[in-house]
């Protein structure tokens, strides 16, 4: 997919502009694999083989992306994708001890 044509897309639930990060591109330079990402709502759409996947959340099979999350991990840093949302993974880990604190 073209950089110029990425660029006009937008979160489809809330409209605002998405971040881009390419993990490979073709010798033409258009993007064949990478994620777009919403910094509003924090999800995060997979763009494979030049082609951005923006379905809704309940129409999206998380078991189906995890292959490609867990190769770009390096990309994605110290942030994890839960529930279709890009999150801080320290942010996981303290919901988790709080859930854990309010069940004891």
């Amino acid at each position: 997919m073209r950089i110029e044509t990425i660029n006009k897309l937008c979160c489809p639930f809330d409209k605002h502009d998405l971040e881009l990060t390419i993990v490979t591109r073709d010798v033409e330079g258009n993007v064949l694999e990478g994620y777009l990402h919403c910094p509003e709502c924090k999800r995060i759409y997979p763009i494979v083989k030049g082609i951005p996947i923006m379905n809704p959340d309940e129409f999206r099979e998380f078991q189906l992306e995890q292959p490609l999350l867990d190769r770009w991990a390096k990309q994605l840093g110290n942030m994890k994708v839960e529930n279709f949302r890009l999150v801080e993974a320290v942010d996981i880990a303290d919901r988790r001890a709080s859930a854990d604190d309010a069940t004891e």
